[in-house]
């Protein structure tokens, strides 16, 4: 099994690289944006916003 999941890191073109490191940010990216917007102490202020586009200011 550890045979199929081995990687030929020296056979990466400049293609595959850009592809995970893209990957890979995206990934964090979205990691970071969700525990910040998710977490328990924002949502008092998640709950303020939810309605502000219905609002006519």
């Amino acid at each position: 099994m550890l045979e199929y999941f081995k990687t030929d890191w020296s056979a990466m073109t400049t293609s595959d690289w850009v592809g995970l490191i893209i990957t890979v940010a995206v990934f964090f990216g979205m990691l970071i944006t969700f525990w910040r917007a998710l977490r328990p102490s924002k949502r008092k202020e998640l709950e303020e916003e939810k309605y502000k586009i219905l609002d006519d200011d």
